[in-house]
């Protein structure tokens, strides 16, 4: 399923900025006008991060973060005009995980989105450290072993990173380039066609399972459990 993050800003124009950067990066995407209304969408909806402002009517961003913290755990990056270093260690003692000073660049959000949410998938997956089971696909991340009906499969160890790294972001579309990125990193001179025989090498390690590997022509890849 796509990450859900929640946008939060009394700025229409600023949450449409957010929204429509984040969508096309493949997150859903929800937007409240005030402290307030996120308290309120938070009590019924789960979301996997927050973007919250903190100069809002009715209910500023930090109170609202100190109410949302008595439902559920959700991670939050703060937005401010403000970019003093009292305001960021408050923010950072309400427990939010960063901080972006506005004027900001929508590009720069969403890496610390990304670095966010990444960072903590990782640690329930650590805290879980549960086996995911796709049909006859077993993926244990912790342990970093493969099982396709039982037998433990022969995966290379940029196909463990690969295949990892898709299941996490299940559902979701990844761009070659994004592939490239995450799993190789910023410094590997390499190009798509990297990517193509990576993925052809993992679908025949993981037999008919390789239907879950689904090829967005002229994009990229998603991992699609539901198909």
């Amino acid at each position: 399923m796509p990450k859900k993050i929640l946008i939060v800003d009394d700025e229409k124009n600023i949450r449409s900025v957010i929204a429509e950067y984040a969508k096309f990066e493949g997150y859903e995407t929800a937007e409240a006008e005030d402290g307030m209304q996120a308290v309120d969408m938070c009590r019924t909806n789960d979301f996997d991060l927050i973007i919250m402002d903190i100069m809002m009517p009715r209910l500023d961003g930090y109170s609202a973060v100190r109410e949302i913290n008595k439902i559920k755990k959700i991670p939050v990056i703060m937005l401010s005009a403000r970019g003093e270093e009292y305001d960021k260690l408050f923010g950072f003692e309400l427990g939010v995980d960063d901080y972006v000073t506005k004027p900001f660049s929508p590009k720069e959000l969403l890496a610390r989105m990304r670095a966010v949410i990444k960072r903590t998938s990782a640690e329930e997956t650590a805290e879980q450290h549960e086996v995911l089971t796709f049909e006859g696909l077993e993926i244990d991340m912790i342990g970093r072993e493969v099982r396709v009906d039982g037998q433990t499969a022969q995966l290379t160890p940029k196909e463990y990173d690969l295949l990892f790294y898709m299941v996490r972001n299940k559902g979701i579309a990844l761009s070659r380039e994004k592939l490239l990125e995450e799993v190789w990193g910023y410094d590997f001179y390499g190009d798509d066609r990297t990517v193509d025989t990576h993925i052809k090498m993992l679908r025949n390690s993981i037999g008919e399972y390789r239907k879950f590997i689904v090829t967005l022509r002229g994009m990229g890849y998603k991992f699609d459990a539901g198909r």
